[in-house]
């Protein structure tokens, strides 16, 4: 199942990706990110309401909360400066770039998170890296 759900969020990313460059036409970069943000704030907590998820706030730890925090935070410095990077360029040469987002997570996944790095992930790594810096030059 979890497969199904990777291959959806390829799809709404890519589709985030155009229907920003789109929407982004004439807009400041940093206001655009506000306007989608809060759209996304909705949305997820329309979802925790939805599923009755909201009971299990009081059984977050405090560590978790930290962590939580410390992401969102990565993921607002992340759109922001998508978003500038997006309205200053092509979308088919700054969604490449984007996308070495995988080869750091596997790095810091094997460093931080102690995940394996396997013959097979290395040369994953090297070709996503390759591609995608073929694709932009």
């Amino acid at each position: 199942m979890w497969l199904l759900f990777a291959i959806l969020s390829s799809i709404f990313a890519a589709l985030t990706s155009i229907l920003a460059k789109i929407g982004i036409d004439g807009v400041n970069s940093n206001l655009a990110t506000a306007i989608r943000t809060a759209v996304v704030l909705v949305m997820s907590w329309g979802m925790v309401f939805l599923t009755n998820a909201q009971k299990g706030i009081g059984q977050i730890s405090q560590r978790s909360w930290i962590f939580l925090i410390l992401s969102g935070l990565a993921t607002g410095a992340s759109w922001l400066c998508y978003y500038k990077a997006l309205q200053m360029g092509q979308a088919s040469k700054v969604v490449p770039i984007d996308k070495l987002s995988v080869v750091i997570t596997l790095l810091l996944a094997f460093i931080f998170l102690h995940e394996q790095f396997t013959l097979k992930s290395i040369i994953g790594c090297i070709l996503i890296g390759a591609g995608s810096l073929l694709m932009v030059l």
